[in-house]
């Protein structure tokens, strides 16, 4: 009797500087095991791959992806651009060290096919694969809306890549790749439960009151990604002093100082509030809002509009530089309010409660049919079986 074909390896590179990378590799993986694709995937931490070579973890004592991280919590963000530069030209110092992480990792634990969703190290994932595993397919996943060249997303050692908008594919063209090098899906990954809360119907209320909440009143979802924001305090004030006809919903992800706070805050304020840390059960939270305050992160946004959810966010030069066009893309498709400061969000939701606002920012949000998640694995099924 012949023995059953061994499974294919897939290794899914992420990274956790943001949160937003290990969400969408989890995110492919659970679509791939929901789809039966006889893969076994692996998630693979870049950072602890990279981790005898952490010149930052020798010279400050904490870890690159650490260190973006306490940025975001704190919201150093001003000058992220020049911040940038600084770590390309450390990244390049580092390349042959690299390298060698990588290549003796591959022989170590190969793989059939390497996804890497990180930008910034791109160069040296697709030629360490090339030198340790010749003949194996890799594939650069951008999990922002657009690169943010050069040397962030696509680089010339590029063999292929996977884009979720026509600009970042037009970019990928720009940057040398081959029509056949260029995969374009219909947006960003998702989590998969999103699309069985969507498929549920419209169920607010019951939501709502299950969180505690009004079933009945308008609620906003504060949401600042996975790192959260020192953000979340000034904007749970400021609409509580409005005394608009509304609720929150708070997200303050790993940010448990702020958390604290706004949990103290919340408690003597008469504007219902519902206060979480870091959450798991964001489709949940998201199906119970009627609209999102928050950064013009990839992943939120695109979850919020999966959500039929209008959005207000700020653009301006705290704004990392790579979120910058997702602001302007959600101002040039009428999907919500761009605003250079929160200082002016009291006025921006009245704008956005006013007679029939919301239900056309709605409709705006519901127009864009996004599949990625079911789609990238079919695109990965054909570089694995050429």
């Amino acid at each position: 009797m012949a023995s059953a074909s061994p499974l294919k390896s897939v290794a899914l590179l992420y990274f956790d500087a943001g949160g937003g990378h290990r969400a969408a590799a989890r995110a492919l993986a659970q679509a791939i095991a929901l789809q039966e694709r006889p893969w076994a995937t692996r998630l693979v931490n870049l950072q602890e791959v990279l981790l005898p070579i952490d010149i930052f973890r020798r010279a400050f004592g904490i870890n690159l992806q650490d260190l973006y991280n306490q940025l975001l919590f704190r919201g150093y963000t001003l000058g992220a651009g020049g911040m940038l530069k600084l770590l390309h030209g450390l990244i390049r110092l580092t390349h042959r060290g690299q390298l060698r992480c990588l290549e003796a990792y591959w022989r170590a634990q190969p793989a059939d096919l390497i996804v890497s969703l990180v930008p910034n190290f791109n160069r040296a994932i697709h030629q360490s694969v090339r030198r340790a595993l010749p003949g194996t397919p890799s594939v650069t996943l951008l999990t922002d809306l657009a690169d943010y060249p050069p040397h962030f997303w696509i680089e010339p050692e590029t063999p292929a890549v996977i884009c979720g908008t026509p600009h970042a594919a037009e970019q990928a063209a720009a940057a040398g790749l081959r029509p056949d090098q260029i995969h374009t899906v219909s947006g960003m990954l998702l989590d998969p439960r999103l699309y069985a809360t969507a498929a549920a119907g419209d169920n607010r209320a019951a939501l709502r009151s299950s969180l505690g909440l009004w079933p009945d009143l308008t609620t906003a979802l504060v949401l600042f990604g996975g790192m959260g924001s020192s953000r979340m305090l000034e904007i749970a004030q400021r609409l509580a002093q409005s005394r608009l006809p509304l609720q929150l919903i708070l997200v303050c992800g790993h940010n448990q100082r702020q958390e604290q706070r706004v949990r103290q805050f919340a408690q003597s304020s008469s504007l219902p509030m519902r206060v979480e840390g870091y959450s798991h059960e964001i489709p949940r939270l998201m199906a119970a809002a009627d609209f999102m305050i928050g950064k013009p992160g990839p992943g939120s946004v695109s979850e919020a509009l999966h959500s039929r959810l209008p959005l207000i966010v700020e653009r301006n030069a705290w704004t990392l530089p790579q979120e910058r066009y997702n602001a302007d893309w959600i101002r040039e498709n009428e999907l919500g309010l761009v605003l250079r400061s929160f200082e002016a969000l009291v006025p921006a939701v009245h704008q956005l409660l006013a007679p029939g606002a919301l239900e056309r920012f709605r409709r705006r949000a519901a127009a864009i049919q996004n599949r990625a998640v079911w789609e990238i694995p079919v695109i990965l099924d054909r570089l694995l079986n050429p």
